[in-house]
C-alpha cells in the first residue's frame, strides 16, 4: 500500500499507457547486459528512445553526451565493433538522451573489466554533478558503491543501513554488517520414524 511519486507526479494510480509514457519520457535505464540493437549504429542506438517517442533529437545534448562519454569516433560503428566499455557508454547515452529525471542502473559494470568499469562509474558520477541527473544504482560491488554520494544498504527488502560519502572500505564494512544480521541456519537431527 501507499503512494509513489516521481517528482510531483503520483505514479501509483497511473494507467498502463500513462506509465509507459512516464518511463519513456522521464526514466532512463542502464542494464548489466547492454541491450543494444546489433543492426543499429551507436548513434541510432543512442537516439532510439527519442525516435520511438516521435520527438526530435536535441543535437546539442547528443553532442554533449557523445563528447563526455568519449564516443565521438564511434557513432557509425555497430555494437559488435565496439568494446564492452564503449557499448556500456552507448547504453548510458541512450539512457540519458531524453534527459530523464532519474536513471536506474542495474549492476552497470557487471560485464566490464576494471578499467572500463571505472570509466563508466566516473561518467555516472559526472552525470550527476555536471549534467544534473539522478542515478540510482544497484550493485554488490563496494568499489562501485564508493562512486555514489550515498549508499543505502537493503536486506530482505528493508533498509538496513545508510552510508554518506562512502569509500570502498565503508561500503564493504556495511556489507559485512549485513551478513551478521542474517539469521544463522541450524540443523537438528531428526528423531522418530
Amino acid at each position: 500500500g501507499g503512494q509513489a511519486f516521481l517528482g510531483e507526479t503520483e505514479i501509483t494510480g497511473l494507467s498502463d499507457k500513462a506509465l509507459t509514457k512516464l518511463r519513456r519520457d522521464r526514466i532512463g535505464f542502464v542494464f548489466q547486459q547492454f541491450n543494444l540493437l546489433p543492426m543499429f549504429t551507436a548513434e541510432q542506438n543512442i537516439t532510439l528512445p527519442v525516435e520511438l517517442a516521435g520527438a526530435t533529437t536535441d543535437r546539442a545534448w547528443l553532442d554533449t553526451l557523445v563528447e563526455t562519454l568519449g564516443l565521438s569516433g564511434r557513432l557509425t560503428h555497430r555494437p559488435g565493433e565496439l568494446s564492452g566499455g564503449q557499448q556500456q557508454r552507448v547504453a548510458i547515452a541512450r539512457a540519458l538522451i531524453a534527459q530523464p529525471d532519474v536513471v536506474f542502473a542495474d549492476e552497470p559494470t557487471g560485464n566490464l573489466d576494471s578499467r572500463s568499469g571505472a570509466e563508466v562509474l566516473s561518467f555516472l558520477r559526472r552525470s550527476v554533478r555536471e549534467l544534473g541527473r539522478t542515478i540510482i544504482m544497484v550493485t554488490h560491488d563496494p568499489s562501485a558503491a564508493a562512486y555514489a554520494d550515498r549508499v543505502v544498504l537493503i536486506a530482505d527488502g528493508r533498509i538496513a543501513g545508510d552510508i554518506s560519502d562512502p569509500t570502498p572500505e565503508s561500503a564493504m564494512a556495511g556489507l559485512d554488517a549485513l551478513r551478521t544480521l542474517e539469521p544463522a541456519v541450524t540443523t537438528a537431527p531428526r528423531t522418530g520414524a
